[in-house]
């Protein structure tokens, strides 16, 4: 094959969606083609059990999608891959052997709810402090490691691959660090503490900035942005009892979108070319109204989208904050919304996915309803979405 063909060939393969939230972490895809409408009975190429339980999402690379789970009530904690053509299991490999649960998890929780990573033929897999492994797609494991932290509430947030590097928030009562593993020993190159603050289960986010990459990671009371080479802490924001938060940061329009958490939930838009403390300098603003606590924002355009935990969808121009729309949807919402083809899907806990075109008026295309309940967010790849429910996973395609 000549090099024009390969290029061809390339612009017409499956966009791979390798991590939480897809290629960019951001939860954007371009793939074309998907589906409006589906049901249990509609739109769905294939449902296939999924052995277990577990809240991560899918990561598909290669024809492949990649899950973690647990079994025997959280003391087998599993690599499974799927094929994507069938749905058959194809891999299911245990990686850690839990004896000693610790403190229990929350009742939304489960034992495997970080998503995994997939490069080449490497799997990076984040159970919290129960352990972090990196095997190959044959399964063998290639090396473990265990961070010592103790959140309250069980495994959530899951790790972000920079070069070499394998950075993970691990924010606990007792301990507040974000570490970066050397991606091919597992050996730790860098860890830096943050100030005493309380627990937080957030995704860091490394963005690209016009001075240089910075890996931006919420925590309780605070955000920080670190040099993800060194560790070396850039600036931080304060939030004063913000804790437990989930959603991962989003980033455009030279502007950092940050969500505090718990009890008075905040989205900051932050300029992210201060130094230390910058909660002053470069908050460029700030909204308070129905801010979610577990669903990351998403940006489309000019606009930045959010669902609250209880169901409220809000629009807000990214630049300035102002409110464009709010509607109550309905449902609760774990789930991170996607922006794919022309629209957003906001996916509720019980199963509902409301279709939403962008804009700055309200627009409902579809709501779509499965017979599960879905906490986990959509993996989307070639013209086919799928969606992680408490029992199985769903090929949904037109």
């Amino acid at each position: 094959m000549n090099r024009r063909m390969f290029l061809g060939s390339l612009a017409v393969a499956a966009e791979d969606w390798p991590q939480f939230r897809g290629p960019g972490g951001q939860g954007h895809s371009v793939e074309r083609g998907l589906p409006v409408e589906w049901s249990e009975t509609k739109n769905v190429k294939w449902k296939a059990a999924v052995p277990g339980t577990g809240w991560s999402s899918p990561s598909i690379v290669d024809g492949r999608i990649w899950l973690t789970t647990a079994t025997e009530g959280g003391a087998s904690l599993r690599l499974l891959a799927m094929d994507v053509s069938s749905g058959k299991v194809v891999l299911d490999t245990e990686v850690f052997r839990v004896a000693d649960k610790g403190p229990g998890i929350h009742k939304k929780n489960t034992f495997a709810s970080p998503t995994a990573i997939v490069r080449g033929d490497k799997v990076w897999v984040h159970f919290g402090f129960y352990g972090t492994a990196c095997l190959n797609t044959k399964g063998e494991v290639i090396w473990k490691q265990v961070l010592k932290y103790e959140p309250q509430h069980g495994p959530g947030g899951s790790p972000t691959l920079f070069e070499d590097l394998l950075i993970i928030s691990c924010d606990g009562f007792d301990a507040q660090f974000v570490v970066a593993l050397d991606a091919a020993s597992g050996k730790v190159r860098w860890k830096t503490a943050r100030g005493k603050g309380n627990q937080a289960y957030t995704t860091p986010l490394v963005i690209d900035t016009p001075s240089g990459k910075q890996v931006v990671s919420p925590g309780a009371h605070h955000a920080y942005a670190y040099d993800p080479k060194t560790g070396k802490e850039l600036w931080y924001i304060e939030y004063g009892e913000g804790f437990s938060n989930v959603p991962r940061a989003v980033y455009a329009h030279g502007l950092v979108y940050i969500c505090s958490g718990f009890f008075n939930p905040i989205i900051f838009a932050v300029r992210p070319d201060g130094k230390g403390n910058v909660t002053k300098s470069h908050v460029s603003w700030q909204y308070p109204r129905a801010v979610p606590l577990t669903p990351s924002p998403v940006i489309v355009g000019d606009e930045l989208y959010m669902i609250s935990d209880a169901g409220v969808a809000t629009c807000l121009d990214a630049k300035d904050g102002t409110m464009r729309w709010q509607k109550r949807v309905g449902g609760n919402h774990s789930a991170s919304p996607t922006a794919a083809d022309g629209r957003i899907y906001f996916l509720s806990e019980e199963g509902e996915c409301t279709v939403i075109a962008p804009g700055k008026e309200y627009k409902e295309l579809a709501r779509n309803t499965v017979s599960e309940r879905t906490l986990a967010s959509f993996a989307i790849s070639g013209k086919a979405m799928y969606l992680r429910g408490d029992r199985s996973l769903y090929r949904i395609e037109g």
